[in-house]
């Protein structure tokens, strides 16, 4: 039982979202008492989000719900630089038109999941760049560069693990850790922000932002108040060992116009058995009582709790019509199919699954491809599918790929076939 008093604090724990806080008692007490301002930082290296952003952003999305006010920070300034956390190279260095269209094409994910606007409790986007580019070097490092020492910063993971690999880390990306505990003291100053959130791999970051705040704070005059605090998530990452949002194909990107509804669905109905209560905790707003219920189903009937919460993850981001609508056409392809007679089908023995079918016998029988040479082509290209899941390798078809009787084989986005398992 949940000894925390607060909304946020209680739904975050229930759920699993909570890893680590500096002043936890302080955060809880702050919860109850009224609106609090908190804060995510997310890269602007691509123009889409992928699904492993998705825990920061339902952390703003219940921080919002129980009544505060969330600020997504995008990292205008400091993509400028790049985080070597958890990075074994430096990354590209991008220009301002890239990094600009890049936030602008993220900002269409935020809007499915928080409210923006003017009220108190309305989310707000924020460029860190607005400050750090009219840094001035000297007076930065006399002000702030006080704060740090390369002792504390040699110790920590981010800096640790390309030093210990022998790896290069530059001057510029050393400095990013002094960047995200400045936009911390910036966004305290500006919007009396008192709480930041983020991965655990970016735990260090954040404590140098809190130290950093607390630190100036007493150098300023009496009464002044910047007792911030910080928050992690756990990594996440399947049961398998697979990094959360990606596949073999690639990241499972959050706008529609680099991965459709339809395939943001798929990705969702091949959870893991093993991870479908995780997955319905954090990615779906369904009652826990629900949440209980499902993850509690076992054998077959794990499918439909699969299906439940692709359509609930899908509906969070896409909205409820086009999840609903890739779940009537995933229900065409798998459940009717084969009876219309839309799709090329053949019957396969449970018992060859349980020892193991080559995995392009059936496309070839099926007349999805003409040559073992072709499907491994395909398998390269990312094109050939079992269950709408690209294969990264050739592999045997077993009975775990087994889906309310059925395989769905497919050649790219329009050649499909189903085998049918028979007893």
């Amino acid at each position: 039982m949940s000894e925390y008093k607060s909304d946020f604090l209680r739904i975050l724990e229930e759920r699993g979202f909570i890893h680590q806080i500096t002043h936890p008692e302080a955060l809880d007490a702050a919860a109850q008492k009224g609106p609090l301002t908190a804060y995510i930082g997310f890269d602007a290296t691509a123009d889409s989000l992928h699904a492993g952003s998705l825990v920061q952003i339902m952390m703003l999305y219940w921080f919002q719900q129980t009544g505060h006010k969330p600020i997504a920070l995008m990292g205008g300034g400091t993509t400028k630089i790049g985080d070597p956390s958890g990075k074994d190279t430096q990354r590209k260095l991008l220009s301002d038109a890239d990094i600009e269209a890049n936030i602008n094409g993220i900002k269409r994910a935020f809007e499915h999941f928080l409210t923006f606007g003017d009220g108190p409790t309305d989310a707000i986007m924020v460029n860190n760049d607005e400050w750090l580019s009219e840094l001035s070097y000297i007076q930065f490092l006399r002000d702030f560069g006080v704060h740090f020492t390369i002792n504390r910063m040699l110790t920590f993971d981010s800096v640790k693990l390309r030093l210990e690999r022998e790896q290069p880390l530059t001057f510029l990306e050393f400095n990013y850790m002094l960047m995200q505990a400045y936009d911390f003291f910036e966004l305290n100053e500006r919007y009396g922000c008192a709480l930041q959130m983020g991965g655990s791999d970016q735990w260090g970051n954040i404590v140098n932002g809190v130290e950093l705040c607390r630190r100036i704070a007493a150098t300023e005059e009496e009464g002044k108040s910047r007792d911030v605090i910080g928050l992690t998530t756990p990594l996440l990452t399947t049961a398998s060992g697979k990094k959360m949002g990606k596949t073999e194909s690639g990241a499972v990107w959050l706008n529609a116009d680099r991965l459709s509804p339809y395939d943001y669905w798929q990705y969702w109905r091949n959870t893991e058995d093993a991870d479908v209560g995780t997955m319905l905790r954090r990615f779906t707003v369904l009652p826990m009582d629900e949440v209980r219920r499902l993850e509690a189903l076992e054998g077959a009937e794990i499918n439909e709790a699969k299906k439940i919460l692709a359509t609930e993850a899908t509906a969070m981001l896409h909205g409820r019509a086009a999840a609903e609508s890739a779940a009537e056409t995933a229900k065409a392809t798998f459940e009717q199919g084969a009876a219309a007679g839309d799709l090329p089908t053949k019957d396969v023995a449970a018992g060859d699954l349980a020892g193991g079918v080559p995995l392009l016998d059936p496309y070839i029988d099926l007349g999805l491809i003409a040559s073992k040479g072709e499907g491994r082509r395909h398998i390269k290209g990312g094109a050939l599918k079992v269950n709408d899941a690209p294969l990264a390798e050739e592999r045997t078809l077993t009975s775990g790929d087994v889906i309310d009787g059925q395989i769905k084989l497919s050649v790219g986005k329009k050649k499909h076939g189903l085998l049918k398992v028979i007893s």
